[in-house]
């Protein structure tokens, strides 16, 4: 954690309120805190370095009795839930989590991984390329399918629905899976190379997004995508879950991230984000532009991610404050990047 004190605050009181939040404390004593099998499952400060007046780098220990194996609610509803909005910290900075091996076995990781993206595309070396049709929404399903014949035959490995294109009168979702999927086998006889289509399969319920998964598997597809900010660690982990059933991979769609991931001195870190979908299961992320085009994320930090959802065991860096971490044989969730 970054955390700032404020001036009325004592140092040591803000450092260990974070610690306390987001574990066992409350804000008013109560005599069950200090009950021996409760102290169990405290967190506790273990390292603070002062950078500035009050400002610190914190690590803070978590007993693993604390969460709830394969819950990524829970588990981020105690380390990045409350402590955000407290008068303790003027500003607090979720930066790097240092996963255990027994909650990294305790969720799924990727159905395929980069090796087994790869495998789909039959295409072992160089970068599988997408686009996605422009405007985001408000075209017809005859004129998103015509920008999906132009990009398959043009080349491209790829054709991607947008954020915020899901079942819209002007573009159904049933008729365009079906209808653009069609034109993507036609696209495949054409250049006799492999071509598939990330669809959003995000919905108003969990039930309508599985219906939706299903028909993509029944048309023939090979992936779907999901708002995973706007849709929830919840959804995503059924989304998998649905998928190791049909064998469909995964795209996560990065949309709404901003709001909590772009202020370097507070909010929960981009690289956290990553490493928390890798192991809810999504094969693909987009993860910055590295400096270009018209989104954040400079080339340090955006290769650093890619580091940490691509490596085995990815090495700490200093510069961006991330910590090692053993992956422990979770497959590896194929990183990218777009302007």
């Amino acid at each position: 954690f970054h955390i700032k004190v404020p001036s009325w605050q004592k140092d040591t009181t803000a450092l260990g309120a974070v610690a306390s939040e987001s574990s066992v404390g409350t804000w008013a004593a109560v005599k069950a805190v200090h009950y021996k099998h409760v102290q169990k499952v405290a967190a506790k400060v273990f390292e603070a370095k002062k950078i500035a007046p009050r400002n610190y780098w914190v690590k803070i220990a978590y007993p693993e009795a604390h969460f709830e194996p394969g819950n990524m609610s829970q588990v981020l509803a105690s380390i990045a839930g409350n402590v955000f909005g407290m008068k303790s910290v003027d500003s607090l900075r979720l930066q790097d989590i240092q996963w255990t091996k027994k909650l990294i076995k305790s969720f799924p990781g990727p159905q395929f991984g980069i090796n087994g993206i790869r495998k789909i595309f039959k295409e072992k070396k160089r970068p599988l390329m997408l686009s996605v049709p422009k405007p985001k929404v408000g075209m017809t399903t005859a004129e998103h399918k015509d920008i999906g014949w132009q990009i398959w035959t043009g080349g491209l490995d790829l054709l991607k629905d947008d954020e915020n294109l899901t079942n819209q009168w002007f573009n159904p979702f049933y008729r365009r899976v079906s209808e653009t999927l069609a034109v993507r086998d036609k696209a495949e006889k054409v250049t006799g190379d492999v071509k598939s289509y990330l669809i959003n399969v995000t919905a108003p319920t969990v039930q309508e997004m599985e219906k939706r998964a299903k028909f993509v598997a029944k048309q023939g597809g090979e992936y779907v995508m999901i708002d995973i900010c706007t849709g929830g660690w919840m959804a995503v982990s059924s989304l998998r879950e649905i998928c190791q059933d049909l064998g469909l991979a995964i795209h996560a769609h990065r949309a709404f991230h901003g709001a909590y991931t772009r202020i370097p001195s507070h909010g929960f870190s981009m690289l956290n984000l990553a490493k928390t979908v890798r192991l809810l299961g999504v094969d693909n992320l987009h993860i910055g532009t590295a400096g270009v085009g018209k989104l954040v994320g400079g080339a340090v930090e955006v290769k650093n991610i890619q580091q940490q959802i691509t490596a085995e065991t990815a090495k700490a860096n200093p510069q961006e404050h991330s910590l090692e971490q053993n992956w422990y044989g979770t497959k590896s969730s194929h990183s990218g990047r777009c302007p």
